[in-house]
């Protein structure tokens, strides 16, 4: 059953303006063959010690230069890479798994613990309508650190200077120079 209506053939531009396409879209295979160029640049990242080369390959799955104060400690899963932005001094820990089709940005100085899922996909909760895909932006702005464990999910911006506490499940968006933490992430302090 496919209910998807649209303009533009271009299913990556259509998850990305918010619109729930059936897996039965025509353009669907597209995503899958997206994912297969991505793959093996994924799994050479994660097999180099090499900082430069790892620096090298992430601006590749991007398709950004990235800065070279740009730093990540494989291994690293990403489905896509093309639709996350990374700024100046960003830091990614071990084990991190970013689904990026909704758009994913991280803003200089932003620190991700290990294991931390940064998921802008997600899938209608009717289910006769689940077989279908829908994303929505991930913005985490400038020195924000996000704790170990901790799920960011698609439609979230996390304000300057906050801090997301290990284990946190962020579902809605988080103020400028706070703390939040638990599941769902509530806030915890002001940082001063």
């Amino acid at each position: 059953m496919s209910t998807s209506t649209h303009s533009s053939p271009d299913i990556f531009a259509r998850l990305r303006a918010g619109e729930t396409v059936p897996f039965d879209d025509p353009e669907c295979p597209r995503l899958r063959e997206a994912a297969m160029v991505t793959r093996p640049l994924v799994l050479r990242l994660n097999q180099t010690a090499d900082p430069d080369e790892m620096r090298a390959l992430m601006s590749e799955i991007t398709g950004q230069e990235l800065d070279p104060s740009f730093g990540i400690f494989p291994p690293f899963h990403t489905n896509y890479g093309r639709q996350t932005k990374l700024g100046k001094n960003v830091f990614i820990n071990f084990d991190c798994v970013f689904l990026d089709l909704g758009g994913i940005t991280l803003e200089d100085g932003v620190f991700l613990a290990p294991k931390v899922s940064l998921l802008t996909e997600s899938h209608p909760l009717k289910p006769a309508e689940r077989h279908a895909l829908k994303a929505a932006p991930i913005h985490i702005k400038r020195n924000v650190w996000v704790g170990a464990g901790a799920t960011i999910l698609g439609g979230v911006t996390i304000g300057e200077n906050a801090v997301v506490a290990a284990g946190a499940v962020v579902s809605k968006d988080v103020p400028a120079n706070t703390v939040v933490g638990g599941i769902p992430a509530k806030h915890l302090k002001t940082i001063e």
